[in-house]
């Protein structure tokens, strides 16, 4: 054990983060802290690191380990550049390199006893430079800005000069660099693209020391932590496992108490419905047995009722009218922002009930084609085209289209006067406002939190093609997991950019992957894609030097080949299906002559057991043959 919280305790008057939690960490221990927005999580770790003092309860550190914490929000003005920010880091190690280096300019000069204690430190100093790699430390830098997604012509960028999602990896590479042996990571991946964060995995999953993340991002945490402690309702619950480990016991967990609770208060019930019952009697001896059993009821302990979650709010989206088949056809299009050229010549055809994900590098434009095809910004050539009924409901980060001068619920029942108050309610609970938070102004909200009303009144319009600019940036897991429900129901079109792998996942039917300037498309989700990159990856670097019509037709190729394969893989599901339905009736038969021969009128019947010998002579044969092909198509 590296790391232990005993009994923490902490309220800001009468909202409790946190009473009496406990949980630990062990050394090379990859753990997550997860909760609804606002549960605490971030006051929880600024408690282990001393930025706040608990309540109650104590932070132990291991003695002489070392503690780097990474929070959301940085403030960075030093005058340096990138790389000589995140080069302070080894700064004992270049100290240690400076002191070899002049000792080295000393030698020759020396001798006697003076050049014994000098070779004595000299021997000391590369002893300890070699243990803390010190030869490799520059290739480390440099490998640790370029994984965090910063190119080499941006290592002479001033950090004064950089945005706070900017500096947020600034900081996190010097936080990687410096090697504590407890890393506490708040929020990680914000900033990341998706290269990125596949690097970051990688780094910590091979990281010596032990980590704590607070992250809402599900895939990262499934690939990198092996424990979840959960904040729920100021309590702290450990479980084992990865993220999807964690909502599959807390689930069951949750099932379980309030079974526990409902059979309870059902047993409250009938105890009390007893009591009246022999009162009403009005009899000595059937007095004192009610008395009796209201003692049994005060002396019972109560379970408490399970919280009410978020996920039982249920959206139900539906277009008002369908549109045609042919929702969307871009044809050329190209845009650039000199000297950088973002895409060229792009042509992709999307067609009714198609949930397509864009994905890419930051930088790539992704946002850039949205907006093109809101006509927000003009393309430098090429055109779109969107088909018959085709109505767009348009999500972007800026929020153009709320008035800061409304409450968020006058905002809803304004645009939405039809809508009961509870059903405005419950829209506003699945985008995290509730009570009198819905009286807010939204002048006074923070930008994540004007993103949760105008995805609310999104949901609520009556579009048929939703475009969605990261829609899942400011909300919650609980929050993301109504939203995929809602997204996986809806019968309309879905064109959207995320950064987010598990919402990718559990939503997008085809994805678009815009690199090399040109879009490369694979048919299925998130995994299917990671499957298919490595196959599909010298095609797109040919198509990449080839002229663009050659690489539209390279893309419609590979989504070609793509359909033809899950025609295969289909096929391949059905027989090895229909051949364990022939293994199961064969099995089953054998086992049925196995019964009749053991019959009296069967084993005494010499014609009978030779034809159901032979009937299972047969079986065994083909069952042979059926066991062989079952191998090859589960293979």
């Amino acid at each position: 054990m590296i790391l232990a919280c005993h009994n923490l305790s902490k309220s800001f008057g009468d909202q409790v983060i946190v009473k009496d939690g406990s949980f630990h960490i062990e050394n090379h221990e990859k753990a997550a802290l997860v909760g609804i927005n606002g549960a605490g999580k971030s006051t929880i770790l600024k408690m282990i690191v001393g930025q706040l003092s608990p309540d109650a309860g104590t932070v132990v550190l291991t003695k002489g380990k070392t503690l780097g914490y990474l929070a959301q929000h940085q403030e960075m003005e030093s005058g340096n550049t990138i790389y000589e920010e995140v080069r302070t880091a080894k700064a004992e190690v270049i100290e240690m390199e400076k002191q070899i280096r002049t000792i080295e300019i000393e030698l020759p000069s020396l001798s006697g006893d003076a050049l014994e204690t000098r070779l004595a430190t000299y021997q000391r100093l590369t002893s300890a430079f070699e243990h803390a790699d010190g030869y490799a430390y520059k290739s480390e830098l440099t490998g640790v800005l370029k994984g965090l997604g910063f190119t080499e012509e941006e290592f002479t960028k001033p950090v004064d000069s950089l945005s706070g999602g900017q500096k947020t990896r600034v900081s996190l590479g010097k936080l990687l660099l410096t090697k504590p042996d407890v890393l506490l990571l708040d929020e990680p991946t914000n900033h990341l693209d998706m290269n990125s964060i596949a690097w970051l995995e990688t780094y910590l999953l091979n990281y010596p020391g032990a980590v704590l993340i607070v992250s809402h991002d599900r895939y990262f945490l499934n690939r990198v932590v092996t424990k979840v402690i959960e904040v729920e309702q100021g309590q702290l619950h450990t479980y084992m496992g990865n993220y999807s480990d964690f909502a599959v016991k807390k689930e069951q967990l949750r099932e379980a108490r309030l079974k526990e609770y409902l059979n309870q208060q059902r047993e409250i019930k009938h105890q009390e419905a007893v009591i009246e019952k022999l009162r009403s009697f009005n009899r000595e001896k059937s007095i004192k047995r009610a008395e009796s059993r209201e003692k049994m009821l005060d002396k019972m302990t109560l379970v408490d009722k399970p919280m009410e979650i978020n996920t039982d709010i249920h959206l139900k989206l539906e277009p008002s009218r369908i549109s045609g088949n042919d929702v969307l056809s871009v044809k050329g299009l190209s845009k650039a922002f000199p000297p950088q050229t973002l895409f060229t010549d792009i042509s992709f055809e999307i067609k009714r009930g198609e949930h397509v994900a864009i994905i890419g590098d930051n930088g790539t434009g992704k946002t850039t084609l949205l907006k093109i095809l809101n006509n927000v910004i003009q393309a430098d050539s090429g055109s779109f085209t969107l088909g018959a009924n085709v109505e767009i409901g348009y999500y972007d980060q800026e929020h153009h289209v709320l008035h800061m001068d409304k409450t968020i619920f006058e905002e809803i029942s304004d645009d939405y006067p039809t809508l009961t108050n509870t059903q405005i309610r419950n829209m506003l609970a699945a985008f995290l406002f509730t009570g009198d938070d819905v009286f807010k102004l939204i002048g006074d909200l923070s930008g994540g939190e004007r993103g949760r009303v105008s995805l609310a009144k999104l949901m609520l319009s009556n579009a048929n093609f939703l475009i969605l600019d990261e829609p899942t940036n400011h909300l919650d897991i609980t929050s993301k997991e109504i939203l995929e429900r809602a997204l996986n129901d809806y019968t309309g079109t879905v064109l959207y950019v995320s950064h987010d792998r598990y919402f990718i996942n559990q939503t997008a039917t085809r994805i678009l992957e815009l690199t090399g300037n040109t879009f490369v498309n694979y048919i299925g989700n998130y995994d299917y894609y990671l499957e298919k990159k490595d196959l599909l990856t010298p095609a797109v670097s040919t198509a990449a030097s080839e002229d663009a019509p050659a690489q539209v037709s390279e893309s419609k190729l590979s989504w070609q080949e793509q359909k033809e394969e899950q025609a295969r893989i289909r096929k391949r599901q059905n027989d090895l299906k229909k051949t364990e339905e022939r293994i199961s009736v064969l099995e089953t038969r054998n086992g049925e002559i196995d019964e009749l021969m053991m019959q009296e009128e069967v084993y005494t019947n010499s014609v009978k057991c030779q034809e159901l010998a032979k009937e299972k002579t047969a079986n065994e044969a083909e069952l042979e043959e059926l066991y062989e092909k079952w191998e090859e198509l589960a293979e």
